[in-house]
C-alpha cells in the first residue's frame, strides 16, 4: 500500500505499491514498474556526489485523478473506478488479512498491468537529479536526503505489507547491493538507519 512521504515543496504525497500482485509503484500521478525504481537507483548510486546529476526516464503519467482511481474504494471491494479499480477487479484484494503480502513475483502480471494503464496514461519523462544541497529531485517532487532515502528502502522492504515469506525479487537485492557499495553521499545509511 502506497504511504504518505513529506516533499520540500508539495506536502505529504502518496509513494509505493498499489496492489499486491503487482510490481507497479505510483509517486503520486507517476507510475512505474519496481525494477525500473531499483535500475534508477543503481544508476545513481554508480555516480559520484560531486555537482549536480541528472537523469531522464520514460514512465506512465495519469493527469487526472478520476482515471487514477480510488484505492480505499477498490480495497474494500466497493468502488472500482480508473486504473486502480481495473487492477483491483482483476487481482482483489485478498479475502484473508494474513495474505495481505506483496508477492515477490509481482512482474509476472505486468503484462496485464501495463495494458489497463497503457489504456488511460500518457508517457512522460521523470526527471531524477540530486545535487548538493542534500535535496533529490523526482519529477516535480523535492526529497530531503533522509525522505530520499525512506523511498528507497520502502521498495527494499516490500512496502506496507513487506514481501511475502520476506522473499525479494532479484532486482531489489541488487539495488540493495548496488546502494551499500556506493560512495554517493546520498545513499550513505539507506540501509543503516
Amino acid at each position: 500500500m502506497p504511504l504518505s512521504f513529506r516533499t520540500e515543496n508539495h506536502g505529504n504525497i502518496a509513494f509505493g505499491f498499489f496492489n499486491i500482485e503487482s510490481d507497479m509503484l505510483l509517486l503520486e500521478n507517476y507510475f512505474f514498474f519496481a525494477d525500473d525504481f531499483c535500475k534508477w537507483m543503481i544508476e545513481m548510486a554508480e555516480q559520484g556526489d560531486k555537482g549536480c546529476k541528472s537523469f531522464r526516464y520514460p514512465v506512465y503519467y495519469i493527469a487526472d485523478p478520476n482515471d487514477i482511481g480510488d484505492l480505499m474504494g477498490a480495497i474494500h471491494g466497493v468502488r472500482f473506478k480508473g486504473f486502480i479499480g481495473r487492477v483491483y477487479t482483476l487481482f482483489p484484494f485478498p479475502d484473508d488479512p494474513e495474505a495481505f503480502k506483496q508477492n515477490p513475483k509481482g512482474y509476472q502480471t505486468r503484462k496485464i498491468v501495463r495494458s489497463c494503464i497503457e489504456e488511460i496514461s500518457g508517457t512522460k519523462d521523470l526527471r531524477l537529479s540530486f545535487c548538493k544541497d542534500n535535496k533529490v529531485s523526482i519529477g516535480q517532487y523535492v526529497f530531503g536526503v533522509k525522505v530520499f532515502r525512506e523511498l528507497i528502502r520502502y521498495v527494499w522492504q516490500g512496502g506496507y505489507p513487506r514481501w511475502k515469506d520476506q522473499v525479494r525479487p532479484s532486482y531489489v537485492i541488487e539495488m540493495k547491493n548496488q546502494v551499500l557499495k556506493s560512495h554517493n553521499a546520498f545513499f550513505k545509511g539507506v540501509f543503516s538507519s
